[in-house]
């Protein structure tokens, strides 16, 4: 990347405004030493705005990026003195968004050990599979899911809430230096189909992967943001990253609820909302405050967008939607910006400065505009691979995202669903987001999710499943009655089943064995 894009993206968004030249001394120092990490960028941080808030939960606590910096080093020193963690180790946290995840990743980091992020809602036998493939070292959980842990391993360290407090107390004074290993960070897949898989995290090595998101996506320094996303994703600990690097306030709730997170950020003045397109949803299901809060961005990301929800959202709150496309092993791929919405509610974008995208065809060769294929990305953040030492296909420096797209003649990029998830009907490729997508504009549908289901005459067929409005009726006829007035005729679903609503996971992500399990 370019050195004067970077400056003059740096310079827009307020990273290069002068300050005291002690504090930003500090700052560079910081970044120096300790790098790009997480524990370096809230170094640099606290260095350079020590007084400023942080991070404030939902229950009014508040702390300023020196304390949350203090906090996370008497963590790390107890890790290290009465746990024994070291470089290299492993230590998982299972916790929903609120500071003390926020410290132990931190902690981890600092020690140069590899923090784990464990989804929240993963069961208990899953729960042990992470255990045993991830090799912990110390399970740090906030205290609902303590029945989830009984049936760990005896030696795997377990810390609840009050016991990782009673750690920070306790903590004996002492220096940390610089690790002599970076840790990493372990996003586990979202094992929406099988198991999850661990994928593990790059520390960035400069302003690079900050510069491609802040230049598409305008958040500036000393915003307040609302990360409403779930920060054991991908996307919701981007947000984290970047919202350190641009020295934000930071707004957490433990659990997301629509009329709580529009009060949250009208009350902290919130000028960007970093959330999953569900939430966006239900936010749509509420009555909208008045007055709106002052939202400048709202960047979603982690699971498809559905098409009427773009426009409905920008004509309630504003131009300010930005949707990210991209994945726990490839980072991001596309952006879409307010424009590109508006344009074509349904597309992924373009992919920002520093960014390669290909859409290519089973033999890695480029497909004609226009045509599907299969999407590959190359950035500076593609992962390392995952824990188990599989890796994904690649070619020429471009990561198989798994996904089925397509570009048009503006260079927008759309995508169709996940290469396993197309079916062969009859003979006829057919994707089930095509479908999904239409469904989803049918004004009594709520949600809608499609799938393949096997067909003793046609090898595979569609199943529809729809969660309808509160008072809303619709027959299975009608529905694939539209289907068929759109869509060709291997598109409509043969079956067409009404359900309260779709099982998700914790980022919005529809769980498609759950919906085969229920249709078996």
């Amino acid at each position: 990347m370019d050195l004067p894009f970077v400056v003059a993206t740096l310079t827009r968004r307020g990273l290069l405004t002068p300050g005291r030249p002690i504090r930003v001394a500090a700052q560079l120092n910081a970044l120096r030493k300790w790098g790009w990490s997480l524990a370096g960028e809230l170094r640099q941080a606290a260095a350079r705005d020590p007084g400023r808030i942080a991070v404030v939960d939902e229950r009014g606590a508040e702390l300023t990026y020196q304390e949350l910096l203090e906090r996370s080093m008497r963590l790390a020193r107890a890790l290290r003195a009465g746990l024994g963690v070291q470089p290299g180790d492993r230590v998982a946290v299972l916790c929903r968004n609120h500071p003390g995840l926020v410290e132990t990743i931190v902690a981890a980091t600092l020690l140069g050990a590899d923090a784990v992020l464990v989804n929240t809602g993963l069961s208990p036998a899953q729960l042990a599979t992470v255990t045993e493939e991830q090799r912990l070292r110390v399970l740090v959980h906030d205290d609902e899911f303590t029945e989830r842990t009984l049936g760990l391993p005896a030696d795997l360290h377990r810390l609840d809430e009050q016991a990782r407090e009673d750690l920070v107390t306790a903590a004996l004074p002492g220096e940390l230096r610089p690790p002599e290993r970076d840790g990493r960070i372990i996003v586990l897949t979202s094992g929406t189909t099988g198991a999850p898989k661990g994928a593990r995290r790059p520390t960035p090595d400069g302003f690079g992967p900050l510069v491609s998101i802040i230049d598409r996506i305008p958040l500036h320094v000393r915003d307040h943001v609302m990360i409403a996303a779930p920060i054991f994703h991908t996307w919701g600990y981007a947000a984290l990253q970047v919202c350190f690097a641009l020295r934000a306030t930071i707004v957490l709730h433990r659990r997301f609820d629509p009329a709580a997170t529009l009060d949250a950020l009208v009350q902290h003045r919130c000028q960007a909302l970093f959330a999953v397109p569900v939430m966006l949803q239900r936010l749509m299901e509420v009555p909208a405050p008045e007055p709106r809060p002052p939202l400048k961005v709202v960047a979603v990301s982690g699971s498809a967008l559905p098409g009427g929800l773009p426009p409905a959202f920008m004509d309630s709150y504003g131009d300010v939607l930005y949707n990210l496309y991209g994945s726990t092993e490839a980072s991001w791929a596309s952006i879409a910006t307010p424009a590109d919405l508006r344009l074509a509610p349904t597309t992924s974008g373009r992919p920002p400065r520093g960014t390669r995208l290909a859409i290519l065809d089973d033999a890695g060769e480029p497909v004609p505009g226009g045509r599907v294929g299969r999407i590959f990305v190359g950035n500076e953040m593609l992962f390392e691979g995952y824990t188990s030492g599989a890796d994904r296909e690649r070619h020429d420096g471009l990561l198989d995202t798994g996904d089925l797209g397509r570009v048009n003649a503006d260079g927008l990029l759309f995508v169709d669903g996940r290469a396993d998830d197309m079916i062969v009907s009859g003979g006829e490729n057919v994707f089930p987001s095509e479908v999904e997508q239409l469904l989803a504009q049918l004004p009594q549908v709520r949600e809608a999710a499609v799938i393949g289901v096997s067909d003793p005459e046609y090898g595979q067929r569609l199943a529809a499943f729809l969660a309808l409005r509160p008072g809303e009726t619709l027959d299975a006829e009608a529905v694939r009655e539209y289907v068929r007035h759109y869509l060709a005729r291997f598109s409509v679903p043969r079956d067409v089943v009404f359900v309260r609503y779709l099982p998700r996971n914790a980022t919005g992500k529809v769980l498609t064995r759950e919906l085969r399990r229920y249709y078996a």
